[in-house]
């Protein structure tokens, strides 16, 4: 993970003090680029642990299509109780959001759900209807996408495609969501039977949800590489506004005293399909990171 802490460096050099929606204030570049080839190993940051069934479980709940926040607790806990959190529990909560849930714990029109059920917008071979006083009325008949499922499709049948695009960025969705989505699209790539992934990031907070992030896109590399008959390739992280917290800075700085180690193997305990997978399913071989170092997300 040199490589991250490159980033880290440049942007504590290079970037500019900037206020923002959480009112913490940032340190932000715009525009940076980080390729991790996953056939030398997983890019799980070693200098700090990673939260790896933090990073498994919502990948999986990605793939649920789930907009449940206490679903998210029961895959990582084992519960719905709500004294177990998750890392969506604060944006759960928030005060500007509550108003709009339609049940405790509900997140809205999120990342699974663009994922899983994509709504076209354009009525398909709708019928009029009459009705008991003359009125004639349109009955909307929506389409709903599964873009995981024609992912996984396109890249068998047509893996030269250059339209293998995963995207969350929905403009007619966005106020139905509890967080607009920062990682907003990928695309994937087949080279020789390597399955590569190019995730593009529109906020990018550097210490706390850009490693979280690379580890949880390179995980559906894997994932979608198995289930497709490939094998791994690249996972190239671009990022749009990456920024350092102000609040975060002495913990960067106590991350970039140590120095990275080996990276880990991702290792898949079953041969499950992926609507079957459970957190205990993927282990991390030879993961001897340093220490946790905590800082507080901005919400």
């Amino acid at each position: 993970m040199k490589q991250y802490h490159q980033a880290l460096k440049h942007i504590l050099t290079n970037g500019k003090n900037k206020t923002d929606r959480t009112g913490v204030g940032t340190r932000s570049v715009f525009g940076y680029q980080m390729r991790f080839n996953l056939q030398e190993g997983f890019p799980a940051t070693t200098t700090k642990k990673l939260a790896w069934r933090a990073v498994v479980s919502e990948l999986l709940w990605f793939l649920e299509g789930s907009s449940d926040e206490r679903r998210l607790a029961e895959i990582l806990h084992g519960t719905r109780d709500i004294t177990k959190s998750t890392i969506w529990t604060a944006n759960a909560e928030a005060d500007y959001w509550k108003s709009k849930a339609k049940f405790p714990g509900d997140l809205g029109r999120v990342y699974g759900v663009q994922w899983r059920d994509w709504i076209s917008h354009t009525p398909e071979g709708a019928p009029d209807i009459d009705d008991e006083y003359g009125k004639t009325y349109f009955d909307p008949i929506y389409k709903h996408i599964d873009q995981i499922e024609k992912l996984i499709e396109g890249l068998k049948q047509d893996p030269n495609g250059r339209r293998h695009i995963l995207s969350a960025w929905n403009p007619a969705e966005l106020d139905q969501m509890a967080l607009p989505p920062c990682h907003v699209m990928a695309q994937f790539d087949v080279t020789d039977g390597y399955l590569s992934c190019q995730m593009y990031q529109r906020s990018c907070d550097m210490f706390l949800g850009v490693p979280f992030n690379i580890a949880s896109y390179s995980l559906l590399v894997h994932i979608i590489a198995r289930e497709c008959g490939l094998k791994v390739g690249d996972f190239v992280w671009t990022g749009g506004d990456c920024h350092i917290y102000n609040n975060h800075f002495d913990a960067v700085e106590e991350q970039l005293s140590r120095e990275p180690k080996a990276l880990p193997t991702l290792v898949f305990t079953t041969g499950k399909k992926i609507a079957d997978y459970k957190v205990d399913d993927f282990i991390l071989d030879n993961y001897n990171p340093d220490p946790a170092i905590k800082a507080e997300m901005a919400v």
